[in-house]
């Protein structure tokens, strides 16, 4: 399991896009579930501490040379899991930084092995610099915390900081899915992705209002339905 501090190439610290890394403690089933069976699915050596010389690792040989699509911020894994059983033939990335997340991830695959999935558990920065350029095929942020006071929305993912990274590991015509409650991280998006070269695919509302026809709600989605906010898909293409 990951630990390291979040930091750049030059070794400074980085500006965090993501809250905090632990949640409630847990139980002794998940943590053992965590030990014996995230080494299974870890994507590799990506860490500064693993990795201090950012190796470039090798997509075609961990999926044997299948395409390969990347979640962002995978939450408790619904989605990841349903678009990994739905395509077989694509091999899936998901980092997600939570501790608690990852560990509710484990235990449904400790259930219902899935070999198409490689996962990180630290920050998504260390993995663009490890992955080739041109090499990611899709990539999915659903539901990104929000950072909701102003003053921290220079945190969002969606700021050139993070974003400019990430269109560099993407494949010309590849595809960015953001999924999002929050108006004010969309007009955000609307304003900052299409500075690091992506293109806004929509006609009408129907395209932002409509769920992708391969969505599975995530449990954020259910909430923020709960509570009467509007979701939001976004289709961004490189």
């Amino acid at each position: 399991m990951c630990s390291e501090i979040s930091r750049n190439k030059n070794g400074s610290e980085w500006r965090n896009f993501y809250g905090r890394l632990k949640g409630k403690s847990l139980s002794t089933k998940q943590k053992n579930t965590l030990i014996t069976e995230f080494e299974k699915y870890s994507l590799g050596k990506i860490s500064y501490e693993e990795n201090p010389k950012r190796k470039k690792i090798k997509l075609s040989e961990i999926f044997d040379g299948k395409s390969v699509w990347l979640e962002i911020g995978f939450g408790g894994g619904e989605h990841l899991i349903h678009q990994a059983r739905l395509n077989p033939e694509i091999g899936f990335i998901g980092c997600e930084p939570y501790q608690n997340g990852v560990a509710k991830l484990m235990g449904k695959l400790r259930t219902n092995p899935c070999q198409n999935i490689k996962l990180y558990d630290g920050d998504i920065r260390s993995v663009f610099d490890v992955l080739a350029k041109n090499s990611i095929s899709k990539v999915f942020l659903l539901y990104p915390d929000p950072w909701p006071k102003k003053r921290h929305h220079r945190r969002r993912f969606v700021t050139q900081e993070f974003l400019i990274p990430l269109y560099e590991t993407m494949k010309p015509g590849s595809i960015l899915r953001i999924a999002t409650d929050i108006e004010d991280y969309v007009r955000q998006a609307l304003q900052e992705v299409p500075k690091a070269g992506f293109k806004w695919l929509a006609d009408d509302a129907s395209d932002w209002r409509t769920p992708w026809q391969d969505w599975a709600p995530t449990r954020y989605e259910i909430k923020a339905l709960r509570e009467e906010r509007t979701p939001h898909y976004l289709t961004f293409i490189v």
